[in-house]
């Protein structure tokens, strides 16, 4: 964890602890100082402690995981707000403090009430929001200087035993009473319009407004009707019934849980955003891309327009083209253009207009849309290079093929023939020598044949590895037999091809079983060897070459590098086994389509 975030940690923490134990302290110390035939329900005053604890501990949530700061510092300053009626026994002796905690005793519920208006995207939506909020905080503030300024003491006595208010300048009681009416009537009239907007914009909104602010409408309402009707009781001076009462601090303590519920919510969608990924992963495939964005933003309107360069305009996956206006907006909905790290315009994705709200998720979902478009074409430019790379080494076999069959063809064709009727001239030279008598000059002939017969021989078989003339005229099943025979190691030959294979198919099974059975001579200290090669159904000729040698051989040795160079070139594939003392087995498959 890096050591900023670990201090902000620490601090944030610090804080809720603190106004935790202040709010408990306010709401112990209250109860205990009064008087038993005063005190509420131990079963109340629990529950109405535990309304803060509620707020901050979702504070701490939307800490960490909410768009915006200003939702939790909101839920830090409700806690702090929540000021118990009880508390005033507590202060009823400081005529400086005790009607500056009045004035701002109700200020919870502005707080509550901001806390639904940024929800879920943690800042105000539109201007109506903020006259709401405007009006709530201006009657706040009236109230607050009304109550310091207009009363004497709490107007009900089982408030407190108050010592008069040092605040005031003018006793004016009719005038504070409307101005108290007007306040907590006001308050239940905004809650019951943010209420009601919330709910209609709820009811009324997409899959995906509905998904996010899933739970708000409902807390919000029972609240508003329980604070409407406490408003009521309070105007007709009638004891409120504790029915309503518990449920209004249920209501209550259901909107931090409801705001942090929702921002979760939107970053679980935020994290699908990674499944979106998985399922895109080889690339943009159009289709699917509009159908899993769909499903991921659980919007059936999603609508994806790819950039058409050809034309320079955006169609969809069908190419019908982007109608309207192709840079903010399309009636209930928005358009987030994607282009890639150089300005290259890539997408269109058209949304619904309240994932605007949530730009972490847009962004989270532009970034896997630019990255599976770069997957697609790095996959592309890869597969274009390994077939370019494919080809190449196809032609550079072949080539390399044909020019051993030339050389080979050269060889046994022009420097052979030579040598050959040389040697013919050289034995007439020699006898014709002998008939006239110069008896050393045959003798001498003589050597220079058979130094001639070796060179020739030499030529012969430098010509045959060069590229056998079996292996051309008779296929692997003359050429290997006759391979194995020349081997040190008795060989049992077992080869099947079903008529002639490609030629470089040919050549490359041919060298294979050479550079093999070398191995076996020179490092095996084998007494037999095994050489079988067989067409399966699938058109693969499968190769084995196996001993009873001492085992042990090592891939990375030249010989074993040389084969696999070999097979790598044709696309085959090599399997070596050789533990210790059991001897070795290679064996090779060569697809014949390779050579096509």
């Amino acid at each position: 964890m890096a050591p900023g975030r670990k201090g902000r940690i620490i601090k944030r923490t610090i804080v809720i602890t603190l106004v935790a134990v202040l709010s408990l302290s306010m709401e112990v110390s209250g109860w205990l100082i009064t008087s038993p035939e005063d005190r509420p329900e131990v079963s109340y005053t629990t529950l109405h402690s535990l309304v803060p604890l509620v707020f901050l501990a979702c504070a701490g949530v939307a800490w960490s995981i909410g768009p915006a700061k200003v939702p939790s510092r909101l839920m830090v300053a409700f806690a702090v707000l929540w000021i118990p009626l009880t508390f005033f026994h507590v202060v009823e002796n400081l005529g400086w403090l005790w009607p500056l905690l009045y004035g701002m005793h109700l200020w919870w519920g502005l707080i509550a009430g901001l806390i639904v208006l940024v929800y879920p995207r943690g800042w105000f939506g539109d201007r109506m929001d903020r006259w709401i909020a405007g009006i709530a905080l201006g009657s706040a503030v009236i109230y607050f200087f009304a109550v310091v300024l207009l009363i004497d003491v709490p107007a009900d006595p089982a408030t407190c035993d108050c010592v008069p208010n040092v605040y005031q300048v003018a006793d004016l009681p009719a005038l504070y009473t409307a101005v108290d009416y007007g306040f907590r009537g006001i308050g239940a009239v905004l809650a019951l319009v943010i209420a009601g907007r919330l709910l209609v914009r709820w009811v009324r909104g997409s899959v995906p407004a509905r998904t996010v602010a899933f739970l708000m409408p409902i807390a919000l309402f029972a609240w508003a009707v329980t604070l409407a009707w406490y408003a009521i009781t309070y105007a007709v001076k009638t004891t409120a019934d504790e029915v309503m009462l518990t449920i209004s601090l249920v209501a209550i303590a259901s909107i931090p849980v409801s705001f942090v519920a929702g921002i979760a919510h939107a970053r679980n969608m935020r994290a699908r955003v990674a499944d979106l990924m998985r399922i895109t992963r080889e690339g943009a495939d159009r289709g699917l891309w509009a159908e899993s964005l769909a499903r991921t933003l659980r919007d059936a309107s999603v609508r994806v327009y790819w950039w058409d360069e050809e034309h320079g305009r955006y169609a969809d996956a069908s190419g019908e083209p982007l109608e309207g206006d192709a840079a903010g907006q399309v009636g209930q909905h928005s358009l987030l253009p994607v282009v890639s790290p150089t300005g290259i315009p890539i997408a269109l994705i058209r949304h619904d207009k309240v994932l605007t709200d949530n730009m972490r998720l847009l962004d989270g979902v532009s970034s896997a849309l630019r990255l599976s478009v770069d997957n697609g074409r790095l996959r592309s430019e890869i597969e274009r290079t390994l077939e370019q790379v494919r080809q190449s080494r196809s032609r550079i076999v072949e080539g390399a093929e044909k020019a051993r069959r030339q050389l080979e063809r050269d060889l046994h064709d022009g420097a052979q023939q030579q040598l050959v009727s040389l040697g013919m001239r050289l034995r007439l030279a020699a006898n014709q020598a002998r008939d006239r008598g110069v008896e050393p000059l045959g003798v001498e002939l003589d050597g220079t044949i058979t130094m001639l017969n070796t060179a020739l021989k030499e030529l012969r078989e430098l010509a045959h590895g060069i590229h056998p003339s079996l292996l051309t005229s008779g296929g692997l099943a003359l050429a290997v037999p006759e391979l194995a025979g020349r081997c040190p190691v008795p060989v049992v030959v077992e080869v099947q091809p079903e008529g002639r294979l490609p030629a470089v198919v040919e050549s490359t099974a041919y060298f294979v079983v050479a550079e093999a059975l070398a191995n076996i001579a020179k490092h095996s200290k084998a007494t037999r060897a095994w050489v079988r090669a067989n067409l399966d159904e699938r058109g693969v000729l499968e190769l084995g070459v196996r001993d009873n040698g001492i085992g042990g051989a090592s891939p990375a040795g030249s010989g074993m590098v040389g084969i696999s160079d070999r097979v790598d070139a044709v696309d085959g594939t090599i399997t070596v086994e050789s533990p210790p003392g059991a001897g070795t087995t290679i064996t090779v498959r060569i697809p014949l389509a390779a050579a096509g």
